[in-house]
């Protein structure tokens, strides 16, 4: 399997700017193997809590049917970070494309205080399956958390992906974190991280893939947009700019 992360700079609060920004990443990514791309943390509107109650919306957001008319054309998973509306308030989400497969949602279940005030806790997907494969998501701050990985490894996961919006001092402890996830765990782990200012300061990208001895296969710098993939079968990495 050929597993995609982007690296992007959102426009702040800006959703239909960041969908048509988002497309030729997905269409490069399918144009060259590629069987899923993950996108950042909130990447249609960059990590702006304080907006969020203004942007959120769900799933079915007829907006983001390009979305999915690109996985059923292109047979590629797409995951792409929204604030979504729920019971409680209001959700860190992913909302995730498969080809001709009901839209799905993963919640961020762990908040950091400084989102406590803006978002309530969700629920994660316990897995997604592409090509065979056993793909669990984390939103940023869950990879702190002990008992997201650890349960990740229990459902039998293969790859952990972390869609972060990280400054550069997240990036390092961030890195840190996930390369013990992929060695403890035997997990391939890769990360998605945003480039450009948001309401943090300004994210440091540096996306990153590690295979699951916990070995840095390859990564992107901390100002560029561009695609890490990554050959599960070959642990092949192809940066695509």
């Amino acid at each position: 399997m050929k597993i995609a992360v982007a690296q992007t700079k959102p426009v702040r609060g800006e959703i239909q700017i960041n969908i048509d920004n988002h497309i030729p990443f997905i269409e490069q990514a399918a144009a060259n193997g590629a069987d899923s791309i993950i996108f950042p943390e909130l990447s249609l509107t960059s990590y702006e809590p304080s907006l969020a109650n203004q942007l959120a919306t769900d799933e079915s957001d007829n907006r983001f049917d390009i979305f999915q008319q690109l996985s059923d054309a292109k047979r590629i998973s797409i995951g792409v970070g929204v604030p979504t509306k729920g019971v409680d308030g209001i959700h860190i989400s992913m909302v995730v494309f498969q080809p001709d497969t009901p839209r799905q949602v993963n919640e961020k279940k762990y908040l950091h205080g400084d989102e406590e005030p803006f978002f309530v806790p969700g629920r994660n997907l316990p897995w997604l399956i592409i090509d065979e494969t056993i793909i669990a998501l984390a939103i940023c701050y869950e990879i702190s958390i002990p008992t997201h990985s650890e349960r990740a490894f229990n459902n039998g996961a293969h790859v952990y992906v972390a869609s972060v919006s990280k400054t550069a001092k997240g990036v390092e402890k961030a890195v840190s974190q996930l390369n013990e996830i992929a060695a403890k765990y035997g997990m391939t782990v890769l990360m998605s991280n945003s480039v450009g200012l948001c309401e943090d300061g300004e994210c440091a990208g540096s996306s990153a893939v590690w295979n699951n001895k916990g070995i840095l296969l390859g990564q992107l710098n901390d100002t560029d947009e561009g695609i890490l993939m990554f050959d599960t079968n070959t642990e092949v990495v192809n940066i695509l700019t």
